[in-house]
């Protein structure tokens, strides 16, 4: 009985912390060029949430239940250990107004159990989970570059791009908003199985059940903790205007839902981030965009939040959980 509630406190802490990191994703972009209120986007962060993780959000709960990790060794105690982990580094970032991937700690905390057991997929790790964590980001920071190039800075030749948008900016400023609704669907079709994966692995609970009771909690998360990353990431690296707000995230949204559909479990933070990061670099320069101090806390964050999750799952497994 213990037990049980102590694992309804971390899966509950778990999910509210990764409502409070993918808040800054979603709506930072819209939320800095001033589109939006911050409670408004709080509250349409959490229903499209829900719509995404139910429409979408199985592909990676089966690959973070069975695919990381042979089934037969997630048991109660073990989905409770990777839950924790993975909690307690995300919780970290959020204290420091980091966004954090809460894929990439879960993935890190899936990857300590195997470490701990020494039974790991390593196939699916290293040739398609890795390698997508690299090729994504990249794809969007360079998509952003190329189509932010067409119409900045102003010119002779791309005038008339900026007459017809601003001829239809209330269009414009619907499809900003449209488009932040489709980041948080995106959300919810990838970091939802971060909660549900681990326990459909241990069979605690089946995906669409685990989705439907899990999601929720994204929008509590965002409206208790997520006020600090959305200031972070929507104000502080760059202001984002009315165009580059819409591109920001329709391109993060779409990889993520590319990923989705693959079932492999994607940082839509580093995604989003990445997109204003090139952004900021058209705008203010390479130079001054990796010299500013959130660019570098946030990489710094990024590699060491991965490792704590890994380490802290090592350890209460071997503390807490004898080797089959």
């Amino acid at each position: 009985m213990i037990k049980d509630i102590l694992l309804i406190l971390v899966v509950t802490f778990f999910a509210i912390n990764m409502g409070a990191s993918g808040i800054a994703p979603s709506f930072a972009a819209t939320y800095g060029g001033r589109l939006i209120k911050k409670k408004r986007a709080l509250i349409l962060f959490g229903i499209f949430v829900i719509l995404g993780a139910l429409f979408l959000g199985r592909n990676v709960a089966i690959t973070l239940g069975k695919n990381l990790l042979p089934q037969e060794l997630i048991n109660f105690d073990v989905a409770l250990t990777i839950l924790s982990a993975a909690a307690l580094s995300l919780f970290l970032a959020n204290i420091l107004k980091i966004p954090q991937s809460t894929s990439q700690v879960t993935v890190s905390s899936i990857v300590g159990a195997g470490l701990y057991f020494k039974h790991l997929y390593w196939k699916m790790l290293l040739f398609k989970i890795l390698p997508m964590w690299v090729i994504l980001p990249a794809l969007s920071y360079v998509l952003t570059l190329l189509l932010y190039k067409q119409i900045y800075p102003p010119e002779h030749d791309n005038l008339h791009i900026y007459q017809k948008i601003f001829a239809n900016e209330r269009k414009l400023k619907l499809s900003a908003l449209v488009a932040s609704c489709y980041v948080a669907f995106a959300i919810g079709t990838n970091n939802v199985a971060n909660a549900v994966g681990p326990l459909f692995g241990a069979g605690i609970i089946n995906i669409i059940p685990g989705l439907l009771l899990i999601a929720p909690l994204f929008g509590v998360g965002a409206l208790i903790l997520g006020k600090g990353t959305l200031e972070t990431a929507g104000k502080e690296i760059v202001p984002l205007g009315l165009i580059s707000s819409t591109l920001v995230l329709f391109v993060t949204a779409t990889l993520l839902i590319v990923a989705s559909i693959l079932g492999i479990p994607q940082s839509l933070v580093q995604l989003n981030l990445f997109s204003i990061f090139a952004i900021s670099c058209l705008k203010n320069g390479h130079k001054c965009t990796i010299d500013h101090h959130i660019t570098r806390k946030t990489f710094l964050i990024w590699i060491i939040t991965p490792m704590i999750s890994l380490i802290i799952s090592y350890l209460l497994l071997f503390i807490f959980v004898k080797r089959p």
